[in-house]
C-alpha cells in the first residue's frame, strides 16, 4: 500500500499589552505536532515527530507568523529522518516576521537516509527591523550508510527586497563530493543572522566561513565529519559574527 501524506501545521506568535508573547494559533497536523514549552525570552515551540518520515511522496508544510514585537523560538525534539518512498518528499517552511519581532528557528538536523529524494524549502519575509536567527543542519545518511538525494532552498526578503537566495543540491555524488562543494564531509549546515551589531567582515576557518550579505545579515556555512562537530563549528561562527560581549 502506497503511503502519501500531506500535513499542514501553523504557529502564530503575538505580543500582548503587557509585553508577553502569546500563541493564539498552534495548529498541529499528523506528523507535524507542535507543543509550547517553557524557557527563554518570549515563547518556545517544539516540533514533535508524531510519525515516521517524511517518506517519499509526503509533503509537510509549516507556516510561522511572528507579530510586531513578539519573540518566538522554534525547536524540535529529535532529528528529522527523510526516508525513501513513492516519489519526492518535501518540507516547506514559510515564515513572516513583523517589525520589532524576532524568530529563532533551530531544529535538530535532517538526516538524508539511503534512497530518499527530499527537498527542503524555506521562505522568510522580514518587515522593518525584524530580526532572525535561522539554523539548518543536514546529515548525509545514517551510520555506515550512503545518503539519499537532498536539495535545500532558502529565500529571505526584507520589506520585499531579496536578502538571500541560497540553494544546495546534494543529488549527485560525482558533483557534491568534489573539493569545491563538500568533499568527504558527512554533515553540512548554515546559520543566518539578521539584525544590528553583527561583525560584517568575511572570514574562513577550518570547515566554516562567514559571508556578510548586502543588507542586515551574515550567513555562516560549515561542513564537518559529523553532526556534533558541525554544531560546534556553526556555534563558533555565530560567536565571531556577534563580536565581543561588551564589558561593564
Amino acid at each position: 500500500m502506497t503511503r502519501r501524506y500531506t500535513a499542514r501545521a501553523a504557529v502564530t506568535a503575538t505580543r500582548d499589552a503587557g509585553g508577553r508573547t502569546r500563541l493564539p494559533l498552534l495548529r498541529s497536523d499528523g506528523p507535524l505536532a507542535l507543543r509550547e514549552t517553557p524557557g527563554g525570552d518570549g515563547a518556545t515551540v517544539h516540533l514533535v515527530g508524531a510519525a515516521a518520515g517524511p517518506l517519499g511522496g509526503d509533503v509537510f508544510d509549516l507556516a510561522v507568523t511572528v507579530g510586531p514585537g513578539a519573540r518566538l523560538a522554534l525547536r524540535s525534539t529529535a532529528s528529522t529522518l527523510a526516508l525513501p518512498g513513492d516519489g519526492r518528499s518535501r518540507m516547506v517552511v514559510r515564515a513572516e516576521v513583523s517589525a520589532g519581532g524576532h524568530l529563532d528557528f533551530a531544529p535538530e538536523p535532517t538526516v538524508a537516509a539511503a534512497g530518499c529524494d527530499h527537498r527542503a524549502v524555506a521562505a522568510v519575509a522580514l518587515r522593518g527591523d525584524a530580526t532572525l536567527r535561522w539554523r539548518e543542519e543536514l546529515v548525509l545518511g545514517r551510520h555506515r550508510e550512503e545518503p539519499g538525494r537532498h536539495t535545500g532552498r532558502f529565500d529571505v526578503t526584507v520589506d520585499g527586497v531579496p536578502l538571500l537566495r541560497h540553494e544546495l543540491r546534494l543529488d549527485d555524488p560525482a558533483v557534491y563530493r568534489g573539493d569545491a562543494v563538500i568533499g568527504r564531509a558527512k554533515a553540512v549546515g548554515s546559520l543566518l543572522l539578521v539584525g544590528p551589531g553583527l561583525v560584517r567582515e568575511p572570514w574562513v576557518g577550518e570547515g566554516v566561513g562567514a559571508l556578510p550579505l548586502e543588507g542586515p545579515g551574515v550567513l555562516i556555512t560549515a561542513v564537518a565529519a559529523d553532526s556534533a562537530e558541525l554544531r560546534r563549528r556553526l556555534a563558533s561562527g555565530e560567536r565571531r559574527a556577534r563580536g565581543p560581549v561588551p564589558v561593564g
